[in-house]
């Protein structure tokens, strides 16, 4: 598997896992979804937030990247946030439409991209300024498990509320090649 298909499947799996998660997480009230667990970012909406947050961040910071990348041109156009714990979405309803948005964008991207695109330095800077240069494979690998890490942690908080997720792994959206297309 080339590079490039690999951030396509990963894409597809961002998209796959948010949609499932917004799902499970409609079937809290809004009391259950704002409580306090204990988690990075408090509760499931805290968290749900923060994905969005770092999304926007790190797809900004993507755009710059020497290709230009028209298909962010969305993200470019969204304000920035200020802080990682900001709450951009009061609303699981306002999450869901966000999310949505950032999913379809990031699964058109990576569409675009191509495997000279993945082996450019990208130079950005962290939310306290700090400058850093960067392999962009890496970055975008970041990017994916970071969004990962998060939603682990929230499938953890909607079973304590009492939500299965059901099955969660990747491996459902790797194709098998034994099956014909």
């Amino acid at each position: 598997m080339q590079r490039r298909d690999h951030i396509r499947l990963m894409a597809d799996y961002n998209q796959w896992m948010n949609s499932r998660l917004l799902e499970a997480a409609a079937s809290l009230d809004t009391a259950a979804l704002s409580a306090d667990r204990g988690a990075f970012f408090g509760s499931i909406l805290g968290s749900l937030n923060h994905l969005l947050v770092a999304d926007i961040l790190w797809l900004k910071r993507f755009a710059t990247h020497p290709t230009g990348f028209m298909a962010l041109a969305p993200v470019q156009q969204m304000p920035d946030p200020s802080a990682l714990d900001q709450t951009l979405c009061p609303t699981l309803d306002e999450v869901r439409a966000l999310r949505n948005t950032l999913d379809a964008t990031i699964l058109d991207w990576s569409k675009t991209l191509t495997e000279s695109d993945l082996d450019v330095a990208l130079a950005y800077r962290s939310t306290k300024g700090v400058p850093a240069t960067r392999n962009f494979f890496a970055l975008l690998t970041h990017f994916f498990n970071h969004q990962t890490h998060h939603r682990g942690q929230i499938t953890t908080l909607l079973s304590q509320a009492g939500v299965d997720m059901g099955v969660t792994d990747l491996l459902w959206r790797i194709p098998n090649l034994d099956e014909a297309p």
